[in-house]
């Protein structure tokens, strides 16, 4: 096993399988959390199988010979702790939170079903129920369905055109084979990434792991992601029609990736347009009231709230603007307040006082969102799974050196009408429909 010693107490091996560990000492509290990360989300999927991965992970808690279904959750709960997953565009994330003393337990369960899920039939069968009960669940709400509607018109071409949840026709179409095959594919110790946190010795902590993770097999390597999305040449605009009494709108930009040079310009203008948020990812965030956008759209009445995101991905995909119309405005006064206050940012820009306060209180956000030793494992990890661990250790140093310049750079060059996928939710229910 490779050791490299990165300070604050901080360590990162890599096993002769393939398997990248990070692990971090903290001695606050006698707890300790352990996130295994697999290189495998909806990025990974294409027509006909969307939907898999998050699927794949519903199995991973059906039990393997060793620890039944309701072993997991039993023997987790029995020793104090909690657990969970969740699935995103780039990768599949397992965790457990324990008392230090019992961390071994979350270590053998993950090696456990890395490589000995049994994913059997009639588990596939009722999990195909439960998402498809999960996917009609999110279709009754307007911005899942303007989300959708989206995605789908702003990428052509690569696979974060669609939902994490995937389509009904692919979830109806996949077999108990299809998912083990794909189980096999990705979940390896050459392609996962195991963080830890808390309070322990690093040097003790890197010897259980070797000792439960070592003999593991790797896999063959994945087939990589190639695709490329094309430049937008212009404007693309989506309508959903459907229940309620309010209308939405949101203005989705082509954004770069996570390890961007102009990354870290982009989650400044975004604490400016909207308030600063923890990354926009794990939660946190601030109700800013003094953003620009809730200036010129809530507290002008246009919008009753307004937010951006700007999720860190592994390749190039999008920061959106939402707002919630108000109760008699119209989404195309809405959008045109909007358009107006982004073309005041790139034509005017903005004051060293004005990015200053926004950065000052970012930091704030991803102080919080990093401040367990939970968070500190997601965070850790979640690097080492698009770049490595020093996206997350140097964020608020990067973040410190965006300038007003960079702000105004990257508005002019991706807020654009050239760049926007623009998506209007009309509610059938809002009275006077004057569109209807």
């Amino acid at each position: 096993m490779r050791v490299a010693r990165l300070g604050d107490g901080m360590v990162r091996a890599t096993l002769p399988n393939g398997l990248r560990v990070i692990a971090k000492e903290m001695h606050v509290a006698p707890v300790a959390a352990l996130c295994v990360w697999y290189r495998v989300g909806s990025r990974n999927e294409h027509g006909g199988i969307t939907g898999i991965s998050h699927w794949v992970e519903h199995m991973m808690f059906k039990g393997t010979r060793k620890y039944s279904e309701s072993d997991l959750d039993r023997l987790i709960s029995r020793n104090g702790g909690v657990n969970n997953a969740f699935t995103w565009l780039d990768f599949t994330a397992y965790y457990e939170t324990l008392p230090a003393d019992k961390i071994a337990l979350a270590l053998d369960l993950e090696a456990d079903r890395m490589v000995n899920a049994c994913f059997d039939s009639r588990e596939v069968a009722r999990e195909r129920d439960v998402i498809l009960s999960e996917r009609q669940m999110y279709e009754n709400s307007p911005g899942f369905r303007l989300s959708e509607e989206i995605q789908a018109a702003a990428f052509k071409v690569h696979p974060y055109g669609h939902e994490v949840i995937g389509y009904a026709c692919d979830l109806q179409a996949i077999t108990r084979d299809d998912l083990y095959a794909y189980y096999r594919r990705y979940y390896a110790p050459n392609n996962a990434v195991l963080a830890i946190a808390g309070d322990f010795d690093a040097r003790d902590i890197l010897a259980q792991i070797e000792r439960r993770y070592g003999r593991l097999k790797p896999a063959p390597q994945a087939p990589p992601v190639i695709a490329v999305e094309p430049p937008q040449k212009g404007e693309r605009r989506v309508v959903v029609r459907g229940e309620g009494d309010t209308d939405y709108l949101a203005l989705a930009f082509h954004a770069p990736e996570a390890t961007h040079e102009d990354y870290m310009a982009l989650v400044a203008l975004d604490s400016v347009l909207c308030g600063a948020s923890g990354l926009s990812f794990f939660g946190g965030g601030s109700s800013n009231r003094s953003s620009r956008l809730s200036k010129a759209l809530v507290d002008a009445g246009y919008a009753a709230d307004v937010g951006g995101g700007l999720v860190p991905t592994i390749d190039p995909f999008l920061y959106t603007l939402q707002a919630t119309v108000m109760a008699g405005r119209e989404v195309a006064e809405v959008e045109a307040q909007l358009w107006a206050e982004l073309d005041r940012v790139k034509r005017d820009g903005v004051t060293r006082a004005e990015l200053d306060k926004a950065i000052k209180q970012t930091r704030a956000q991803v102080a919080f969102s990093a401040e367990t030793v939970t968070n500190q494992a997601f965070w850790l990890g979640f690097s080492e799974v698009i770049a490595d661990y020093t996206w997350f250790t140097t964020f608020l140093d990067r973040l410190m050196r965006v300038s007003p310049e960079d702000v105004v750079r990257v508005a002019n060059q991706y807020l654009t009408r050239d760049n926007v996928t623009v998506g209007c939710y009309l509610a059938q229910g809002k009275a006077n429909r004057s569109d209807a």
